[in-house]
């Protein structure tokens, strides 16, 4: 077998350290004059797979990263920050500023990306912090009919085509064995992201990105959901205090709680 050809998909959001508003016209959240960046699962996507390739994880080591995105033109930044990670190179399908597509729809792109690529391995992270859904992997997965290991927190490889996952789930861990060709999805303690180097900046400004459009792979994105309305949840409410246990009953029993 050659060596691995990794897909990472990443993805453009508001930068986790803004607090997201919702837009005048209740719409939507306010994305214009806001701070953009990375999804932060999909860092730990990205170094994930350029420590497969350092530590020569797997047997017949990695042949290409490549990194995708799915967005406005301004998405290229994070394109540009992931070769200065060590992505390979970029595709770059871009849409509208404002257009929004669906998972399904990300999941389709990123199904005709890997029949044309040749992809043997897609590690993507397993949820984007502006819209929570966590479903491109699976939804991706279904589409290949690939076996799929999510949420994982350690990658390990053994014998040609074996990889071993393992995750957290409530009270332990849980670990998985699947065979390439396959889908990852990363949470938080897979590893910390590297800072990219200055020189690594540099010469990601000449790595290639290649653009098209969701027509040009044959993909139909059209939306099946519509947004009626969004609005910001409530301010919480102080709490009170209480003497002793018997206030706190009389407490709770007032708030129809017991």
């Amino acid at each position: 077998m050659s060596g691995l050809r990794i897909l990472v998909p990443i993805k453009r959001v508001i930068d986790y350290a803004v607090k997201p508003r919702v837009n005048k016209a209740q719409t939507a959240v306010e994305t214009a004059g806001v701070k953009h960046s990375m999804n932060p699962f999909d860092e730990l996507s990205i170094e994930e797979s350029v420590r497969i390739r350092e530590k020569k994880s797997f047997p017949h080591g990695v042949a290409e990263i490549i990194a995708f995105t799915a967005g406005p033109p301004k998405s290229a930044d994070i394109l540009r920050t992931a070769m200065a990670m060590g992505a390979d190179r970029s595709i770059h399908v871009e849409f509208k500023d404002g257009e929004e597509i669906e998972p399904l729809g990300v999941a389709k792109l990123l199904q005709a990306v890997v029949k044309k690529e040749k992809i043997d391995l897609v590690v993507l992270g397993k949820q984007s912090i502006d819209d929570d859904s966590s479903q491109t992997g699976q939804m991706l997965a279904g589409l290949l009919n690939w076996p799929q290991a999510t949420q994982a927190s350690n990658v390990g490889f053994g014998g040609d085509k074996k990889i071993t996952v393992e995750k957290e789930v409530d009270g332990g861990t849980e670990t998985v064995r699947g065979t390439i060709p396959m889908i990852i999805t990363t949470d938080l303690r897979l590893n910390e992201p590297r800072y990219a180097s200055l020189p690594n900046i540099m010469k990601a400004k000449k790595k290639k990105i290649d653009k098209m459009s969701a027509s040009d792979l044959g993909v139909d994105v059209a939306r099946r959901l519509k947004t009626l309305k969004v609005i910001e949840p409530p301010p919480r409410q102080g709490g009170g205090k209480v003497e002793d246990v018997d206030g706190m009953i009389a407490k709770l029993k007032e708030l129809g709680a017991i």
